[in-house]
């Protein structure tokens, strides 16, 4: 459920004043991560990686209380839940978009995944969750990318995560991940929070499965 607040009863008071009437309020990092364990975990569990990278992003968002506010037409929205947004080639060749709720729970998480981006794959039809904050992502695998920059036109201001093809070393495999977020939702300090909580959940992988 979502609910609008006033901006001034939160810590994001200064900053929607300054940002929220912006041409351009939105800021991207990017890091490389080093994701030899989510690799590893994916192989040996027989499970997309790509699921994992999502279940992990949404296990670290969940953690940070800016992730949970979002602006929207020049209004401050609060909500009590989260969901992963993937895209998915789907049967017509063009590309379809589906809300996977955010779960502490692995197995509940992939199974989600795995039905609801087989269902819009196959009916081409989108599923998405109105009432919860989207973390959205983008996976370009076909080739490697150094960063990757959103689009911004004023209507999705949603966090977005995105990244290409893994790259395999000796002793490492390494992904560099973009973020982007709007500035009036977070500072960069919450943004490196999350970019840091974001490799500690992937490292930590192998200790829970």
């Amino acid at each position: 459920m979502k609910q609008e607040i006033n901006p001034k009863d939160t810590n994001r008071a200064i900053a929607f004043e300054l940002w929220t009437k912006s041409p351009m309020p939105m800021v991207t990092l990017t890091k490389t991560f080093n994701v030899t364990r989510l690799c590893k975990v994916s192989r040996r569990r027989g499970i997309k990686f790509n699921m994992l990278l999502c279940w992990c992003i949404g296990r670290a968002a969940s953690k940070i209380q800016e992730f949970y506010m979002l602006p929207q037409n020049g209004k401050l929205y609060k909500y009590d839940r989260m969901a992963i947004n993937v895209i998915v080639d789907n049967v017509k060749g063009g590309l379809s978009f589906c809300d996977v709720p955010v779960s502490d729970d692995l197995e509940a998480f992939n199974a989600n995944y795995l039905h609801l981006t087989e269902t819009i794959s196959q009916t081409c039809q989108d599923i998405l969750d109105n009432e919860a904050v989207i973390v959205g992502t983008s996976a370009v695998t076909g080739t490697e990318l150094d960063s990757l920059v959103n689009q911004y036109n004023g209507i999705f201001n949603n966090p977005f995560v995105a990244w290409g093809r893994y790259r395999k070393g000796w002793l490492k495999t390494t992904l560099p991940i973009s973020f982007q977020f709007h500035h009036a939702q977070m500072d960069g300090r919450q943004a490196a929070q999350f970019l840091e909580e974001l490799q500690r959940e992937i490292q930590s992988l192998n200790y829970r499965l």
